[in-house]
């Protein structure tokens, strides 16, 4: 059971029916939040998930669309104004890999993994600060990862995309604070997840390696993180990274 109380607030976790996502959208749900939980594709999982969630699925919407098509975003959040009072809560969960060396990335390849991971994380930002400043309240968690800081080989695309946000972060944390409104990362090192299901198994075995408490970690971690940083508790706190990553 949640310690947090996020009775009467609306959050939006993209990506927010697999995974990380889904822990997230499944906390803020126990924690009474009403919760929008977008995904780009996987209707099965956005199904399941609601189908498993009882009486609190009554405080679910799903939304089908693809965060770095900026028409989607605008039209989504026309919807939002239209049903929700208020928007307290975003979590810019929603992202992909598409590993290759430099060398040998297609052009098409860089262009996803930018389009999703960072443009999605500023076109989703963007509406939400309207929204939210209509309250003047708000709390923005942007999901990064170690690799913007420690760069993986095969994985320059998605390295740009997180350095980028923690950047975009730092930003943006500086232009709405005086809205009331808190903008902050959470850094989640290697997490349990299908997100990193396809790796080889030598791969897998050298990042455990890498991580000082010798195990990866649960969606439910993030979460935690992520519901803290969402919570009134961290009022003082915007333009920071929380990294959840064993000690990586």
């Amino acid at each position: 059971m949640s310690s947090f109380d996020f009775n009467g607030q609306t959050a939006i976790v993209t990506g927010g029916t697999r995974g990380i996502g889904r822990a997230i959208s499944q906390s803020f749900l126990d924690a009474g939040a009403t919760v929008v939980a977008t995904y780009a594709g996987n209707e099965g999982a956005a199904e399941a998930f609601a189908a498993e969630l009882g009486d609190a699925a009554e405080r679910l919407e799903t939304r089908k669309f693809d965060v770095s098509d900026y028409e989607a975003v605008e039209a989504f959040y026309r919807d939002i104004d239209k049903d929700y009072a208020s928007l307290e809560i975003l979590v810019n969960n929603a992202g992909i890999r598409r590993d290759s060396i430099v060398g040998m990335m297609s052009l098409e390849d860089w262009q996803q993994v930018v389009g999703t991971n960072l443009t999605g994380t500023y076109s989703m930002s963007k509406f939400a600060v309207h929204k939210m400043m209509q309250s003047r309240y708000g709390r923005i968690i942007n999901i990064t990862s170690p690799s913007g800081q420690m760069g993986f080989e095969g994985q320059a695309n998605y390295a740009a995309t997180k350095a980028g946000i923690v950047a975009f972060t730092k930003s943006l944390s500086k232009e709405v604070a005086k809205r009331k409104i808190t903008v902050n990362c959470v850094s989640p090192g290697f997490i349990d997840t299908e997100f990193i299901g396809d790796l080889p198994d030598d791969q897998m075995k050298a990042y455990k390696g890498m991580v000082p408490m010798r195990r990866f970690g649960t969606p439910e971690e993030v979460a935690h993180s992520v519901l803290f940083l969402a919570s009134r508790a961290s009022t003082y706190i915007t333009g920071a990274t929380l990294d959840v990553t064993g000690g990586l």
